[in-house]
């Protein structure tokens, strides 16, 4: 069953506004699935297809000239050669909007060409898996890929799949990397240290690898969308910081599969819960900032006094939110201690806190709002009415 995506809204919009649409974002999230919904009576390319490739590469002019808009062109990336070509269709009807979407799995050099060749003339957004908000079948466990969501009893068989995909295809595509075998180890080795500050030579070391190919990977892993980077908040407060930033995977499930975690119970047991959940907010946090067309802006807090707060999300203005994840269903004030120590020291912003936690059972009594004067609790279901 198809799920309405809250971006749809804002990309049916720009479709008004600007002659070409691109969505970027992770393999599998949703992105040719949502514009063949939205745009139903664009034709559609796939180009992933080896022979169609070798003849777009041949001859790109020929290709583009003999389509009739408006079309969809998926995973243009592995054809860039085509976007001098679309910029000069486009520049010749440059007031007929809605004619050209295109989505891309690899964000950094897809983005490449698009500011090299495209520049005014395209909308860009980028989508991740499903978000709680779009659907309540969203869970830590299961994460937010569509497919995964429809049948979770083969999740197991489709993670599997999906990285062996993810491997072959866009990992290659990026770079030589001789031995994918411990591309797999690194993959399971960083969902490990899921929340932690990243430590290059304690992930470098174990894999027999250099820091700079350690960093390579990394660099590999967010253009494909597979992880998000949370860097440390710029401003000191008046305190040494830790510089380095934390990694997450941009879908839980994915973090559980690597894990080896299959069941919630045990999910629950596990000693990676409280990173794993952690993840997941900061997942949920990115895909509601973009799904609302808002800057993608998640930092996290420490110092070298070892005071910590999970996340910092500017709101716009002088106005902060800062926010710990604590993968409990009850929760005490003792738990947002971080948030008040960190408040007291912010004098030029105005500062809202809260402690997001896991969702009460079914019919059970949901929690206060007011953990402690001046701290909400929110449970992961009313997370966006905070953000």
């Amino acid at each position: 069953m198809y799920i309405d995506r809250v971006i749809g809204k804002d990309i049916l919009q720009a479709s008004k506004a600007f002659p070409s649409l691109l969505i970027t974002g992770s393999r599998r999230a949703g992105k040719t699935t949502l514009l063949r919904r939205l745009f139903p009576k664009a034709s559609y390319y796939l180009l992933e297809d080896l022979d169609l490739i070798a003849r777009v590469k041949s001859d790109p002019r020929s290709f583009v000239e003999e389509i009739e808009p408006p079309a969809i062109l998926d995973e243009i990336q592995n054809v860039p050669e085509l976007f001098n070509y679309l910029r000069t269709r486009i520049d010749e009807k440059p007031r007929r909007f809605g004619q050209w979407y295109l989505t891309g799995s690899q964000d950094a050099p897809l983005m490449k060409g698009v500011c090299e060749s495209m520049a005014g003339r395209v909308a860009v957004f980028q989508l991740f898996p499903l978000s709680f908000e779009e659907t309540q079948k969203v869970s830590i466990l299961s994460g937010g890929f569509p497919e995964v969501l429809e049948k979770p009893k083969t999740a197991a068989i489709w993670f599997r799949s999906y990285i062996q995909t993810y491997l072959e295809r866009d990992v290659r595509s990026i770079s030589i990397i001789k031995n994918l075998s411990t591309f797999r180890r690194f993959l399971a080795l960083l969902a490990s240290r899921s929340g932690s500050i990243l430590n290059k030579t304690d992930l470098a070391a174990p894999l027999g690898i250099s820091i700079p190919s350690l960093t390579e990977w990394i660099n590999i892993l967010e253009i494909t969308g597979q992880i998000i980077i949370v860097p440390p908040f710029y401003e000191n407060f008046g305190k040494r910081l830790i510089k380095s930033p934390k990694i997450y995977f941009s879908d839980s499930g994915l973090t559980c599969y690597l894990l080896g975690i299959e069941t919630d119970n045990a999910l629950r047991k596990s000693t990676f819960f409280g990173h794993v959940f952690e993840g997941f907010i900061a997942s949920e946090i990115a895909k509601y900032q973009l799904n609302h067309s808002r800057r993608r802006e998640i930092y996290y807090f420490r110092d070298q006094q070892g005071l910590e707060v999970d996340f910092i999300i500017p709101k716009g203005g002088d106005e902060l939110l800062i926010m710990e994840a604590k993968a409990a269903r009850t929760v005490k004030p003792a738990m947002g201690e971080s948030l008040n120590k960190l408040a007291r020291a912010i004098s030029r912003h105005t500062v809202e806190r809260c402690v997001v936690h896991l969702n009460a059972p079914k019919g059970s009594k949901k929690m206060p709002h007011n953990l402690s004067p001046g701290i909400k609790a929110i449970p992961i279901s009313e997370i966006g009415g905070i953000l």
